[in-house]
């Protein structure tokens, strides 16, 4: 039943979208640090550091996984490996903007331990970006380097190799077998390193 009379009030639209937490957002905002904000969909993963002003919000520092390419990556966008290597960059390029620490914004995501989302953070904290997080939260190594997709597509093509090339079409028509993810991540990974003199 819709909640009528006169001491009703209508939700800010986003809200009722359901696009912000707008309690979560003013306790980020009164940590007075930057936020790092990560945003994950179906076929990409996008960070950025952004500083909170009366006058609106501004972008300090950002990477998107469309600009993994240019070091070199070739495989899907929005997986762990790829979300991790986003994280890295944005957080290189926070630091080269000056910023030392910063505090997560998942949006709407739910916590979940060893996701994307804390893959985003894993690099961000490798590159040197100082962020609260809890233990365990983090992904471990072999997630992060696509581990888990090099052995289930090994797995896959002795078993079934019609839904091996099927499954992983995108990444066969892009040159890298899933079975390379974790040399291809470590390639990448040391491109994005090189060019930030770390």
């Amino acid at each position: 039943m819709t909640k009528v009379g006169p001491r009703y009030k209508v939700e800010f639209r986003r809200k009722r979208e359901g696009r912000t937490d707008y309690r979560r957002r003013l306790n980020l905002l009164r940590s007075g640090k930057p936020r790092l904000v990560v945003r994950i969909s179906l076929k990409h993963v996008a960070a950025q550091v952004v500083r909170a002003t009366p006058s609106g919000d501004i972008v300090l520092a950002s990477a998107h996984s469309k600009q993994l390419g240019k070091f070199g990556w070739k495989a899907h966008t929005s997986n762990v490996p790829a979300s991790y290597l986003v994280g890295l960059l944005c957080g290189y390029r926070a630091l080269k903007a000056g910023v030392k620490e910063s505090v997560l914004d998942m949006g709407m995501h739910d916590v979940v331990p060893q996701s994307k989302v804390f893959a985003v953070l894993k690099g961000a904290l490798d590159a040197g970006l100082s962020v609260p997080h809890g233990e365990g939260i983090l992904p471990q190594e072999e997630r992060i380097i696509g581990g888990h997709i090099s052995q289930y597509a090994e797995r896959l093509k002795k078993e079934n190799p019609d839904k091996y090339r099927s499954r992983f079409s995108r990444y066969l028509e892009g040159g890298v077998p899933p079975e390379r993810i974790p040399e291809h991540f470590n390639e990448v990974k040391q491109a994005i390193i090189t060019q930030f003199g770390g």
